[in-house]
């Protein structure tokens, strides 16, 4: 997926909040602002935007010193989600489809996003997702892969979602690697993160060594690469996974909430949808 011209004020915003985050001095925050617009000129268009946040959200480690300016909002994130999991766990396992049950929990878990917005109530967003109805589900295509599956692969999105991943992981109880960011950028999960959702009592818990807000396979390590080329099934979440991911030449089952009207646009479906979607 290229870079579009809606997503450079995006670029902009996410700077600007995770300045605030990181200090008062408005000095600093202008000088950041002004670093960002001197990366947007450069950036290239036909980069994914997960690519060309990678150099703002460094630029705002080095100005500001502050390497994680998201970590207490993650912190708060996963405390949430964890007092809401006993409930979830108990409606899974009593669903009379037990997985796209899970799966409707881990996408609605994926509104967890300060890189696109703050504004939303988990508790009402997750009542929603449960019972809306998907504009791409894929899910006969899952369910066959998955009876074929050995292993899995599954990539994380944001810090708070990570407890709801959790909960599909469980549902689908195979043998699963947790992929992180190898650097905190957003409020996205880094392996303290996925610890912290105890991720590590159902996952193998690795970084993907992507520092960008997205998995981009030319950043990853040479120990996820050998788990990405020969998992069974790689369960990618949410739109920064979908950005680097959505050319990638091999099977792939995305899980995310079109946030945002880019995402929106490149999937064919309407802003706020909800999609479970197979490629190749």
């Amino acid at each position: 997926m290229k870079t579009y011209l809606d997503c450079i004020p995006c670029f902009m915003n996410q700077a600007l909040k995770a300045g605030k985050l990181a200090t008062s001095d408005e000095k600093t925050i202008k000088h950041l602002l002004d670093i960002t617009g001197d990366n947007i000129k450069k950036i290239p268009m036909t980069a994914t935007p997960a690519e060309n946040g990678l150099h703002i959200y460094k630029s705002i480690r080095e100005i500001t010193g502050i390497n994680d300016p998201y970590k207490s909002i993650k912190n708060q994130s996963i405390s949430e989600a964890k007092e809401l999991y006993p409930s979830l766990k108990e409606k899974i396992e009593k669903s009379s489809n037990p997985l796209l049950t899970a799966i409707r929990v881990a996408i609605a878990g994926n509104v967890i996003d300060f890189g696109v917005s703050n504004d939303f109530n988990l508790k009402k967003d997750l009542e929603r997702i449960l019972y809306q109805d998907f504009a791409i589900l894929d899910i006969e295509k899952f369910e066959n892969q998955l009876k074929k599956a050995k292993n899995i692969l599954y990539l994380g999105d944001n810090a708070g979602e990570s407890v709801f991943d959790k909960l599909l992981i469980e549902t689908i109880n195979l043998p699963t690697t947790y992929a992180v960011r190898e650097v905190p950028v957003i409020n996205d999960v880094v392996i303290e993160d996925a610890i912290n959702s105890d991720l590590d009592k159902v996952a193998k818990i690795i970084s993907s060594g992507s520092p960008a807000p997205g998995t981009i396979l030319e950043l990853c390590s040479p120990e996820f690469m050998k788990i990405y080329n020969s998992a069974d099934i790689i369960i990618s979440k949410g739109q920064g996974n979908y950005e680097g991911l959505s050319d990638a030449k091999r099977s792939i089952f995305f899980l995310l909430k079109a946030k945002c009207p880019v995402i929106a646009r490149d999937l064919n479906v309407k802003l706020n949808d909800i999609i479970l979607k197979g490629i190749n």
